[in-house]
């Protein structure tokens, strides 16, 4: 197995958990935390990836 199928398959039990957690929620509150919970850690990587990038952009030698 290469990286990939690793990654996709990882994805696919994500949304599978979140879709049972959205089914099982008691309000309309939970399912907005659960979105929001889901969702963070990807906006935080692509927040910490691009301050990397703009650093190593502007780095000077």
């Amino acid at each position: 197995m290469n990286i990939f199928n690793i990654i996709i398959l990882g994805l696919q039990q994500g949304t599978e958990q979140i879709k049972d957690k959205i089914e099982n929620a008691p309000n309309g509150g939970y399912e907005i935390g659960v979105v929001i919970g889901t969702y963070i850690p990807f906006v935080l990587f692509i927040i910490i990836a691009y301050i990397i990038y703009f650093k190593a952009k502007n780095r000077k030698d």
